[in-house]
């Protein structure tokens, strides 16, 4: 084998330049590659597995590699994955010189010598091959953890209105511009990798989202409801959110703070599955500040309390809009029954449903007790408590 070595090594240099050309043209990422770093780092790291290839050649007996060889590979590919090298690229790179390799070998080598030194080339792409697939995923698992530390101390200091420029430079992503700050409520916890895929699959690029608090960063004036839509079916259960946009970094805190409140309110007063944004809730949002004249107004509709049929009757009326049609269709009673208890709510609360004026202060007691929760609506207590935390949200 001696003869061998010396005939191969001979012809390293032009095989390192051949595997380089090739990389270049046949993988994509060597393609997009400056043309020094080609011909420099990626040079030399060709350069160092031919050496071993030589050495394998050159030792007779034992293994393809020693220890001290295996090492070395690990310590390359962890630092091409530290480089941010794809792992398809790696084992590209390895395949294309092996298949140089062994094409060049058939051109120098004796009949006599091919077979044993085709052996010491599968023997040494047995052992370096799972080697190194281990050690990239390893050092990409690691690299992995560390950016989405990164990009969660980002999301946080964003959220808490502090300063965010040095992580941004290290997480490496720009934050520059308008953002759609967006809340979630699921009805049951999806896996936070599904959620996170939707989101990126449906913006094309890496969102910024806190799985704990449910909150997402989404760059420029996204189209939310159509993201809710494709979450929605891809976590498959219904989703409500609640979104607040932000013109400049700096007001993502205060975009955040106003997206959680939107979403309290919307699950406090049950509304359906969907995308809300403060406008969407503004009436309710405003009775939900506390204060006596909140208690005062809930406490209108106490006379209904123990009348449950007629504060059903009177949030159907309500909801439909105070349409009599509807409301009696719906509640299927006869519309002169739902005269009656229209005219029995009036005289328990002492408002007439027929003047507009006193029609909108039942809606808004209404919102009132929604807004209580299981709290005694009565208590100024409990109203305080309940409300205080509407506006802490």
């Amino acid at each position: 084998m001696s003869d061998l070595h010396a005939r191969m090594a001979a012809r390293v240099g032009d095989l390192t330049a051949v595997v380089v050309a090739r990389c270049a043209a046949e993988a994509p990422f060597y393609a997009a590659l400056p043309r020094a770093t080609l011909q420099g780092e990626v040079a030399r790291s060709i350069a160092a597995v031919h050496a071993l290839l030589l050495r394998a050649l050159r030792d007779g007996g034992g293994g393809p590699m020693g220890p001290g060889d295996l090492t070395r590979l690990i310590e390359w590919s962890a630092r091409r994955a530290e480089e941010r090298v794809p792992l398809e690229a790696v084992i590209a790179a390895y395949l294309i010189g092996a298949e140089v390799w062994w094409q060049t070998l058939t051109e120098v080598a004796e009949p006599g010598e091919l077979a044993g030194a085709g052996g010491k080339l599968l023997a040494c792409l047995h052992a370096a091959l799972p080697a190194v697939v281990l050690a990239h995923q390893n050092a990409q698992e690691d690299l992995h953890s560390e950016d989405k530390r990164v990009r969660r101390a980002l999301l946080g200091a964003l959220l808490a209105g502090r300063p965010y420029e040095e992580l941004a430079g290290v997480a490496r992503v720009a934050v520059v511009g308008e953002y759609e700050v967006v809340a979630f409520a699921f009805e049951s916890d999806p896996p936070s990798r599904l959620v996170q895929s939707s989101l990126d699959a449906f913006t094309g690029i890496p969102v910024l989202m806190d799985h704990v608090a449910r909150i997402a960063l989404l760059p420029g004036r996204s189209d939310v409801p159509g993201l809710v839509a494709r979450l929605e079916k891809d976590v498959g259960q219904p989703v409500r959110a609640a979104a607040a946009r932000s013109s400049v970094p700096a007001a993502i805190s205060s975009a955040a703070q106003e997206a959680v409140r939107v979403l309290d309110l919307v699950r406090r007063l049950g509304r359906p599955p969907g995308c809300y944004r403060l406008d969407d809730v503004l009436l309710e949002h405003q009775l939900a500040r506390p204060g006596d004249g909140l208690v005062r107004l809930a406490a209108k509709l106490d006379p209904l309390e123990e009348h449950p049929y007629l504060l059903e009757t009177l949030r159907v009326f309500v909801e439909r809009g105070l349409n009599r049609r509807q409301t009696a269709l719906e509640l299927c009673v006869h519309r002169n029954t739902l005269d009656y208890r229209l005219q029995r709510v009036s005289a328990l609360t002492g408002l007439d449903l027929a003047v507009p004026a006193q029609a909108r202060l039942i809606q808004a007691a209404l919102v009132a007790r929604d807004l209580a929760g299981p709290a005694d609506h009565r208590g100024v207590t409990g109203w305080q408590g309940s409300a205080g935390a509407a506006e802490s949200g």
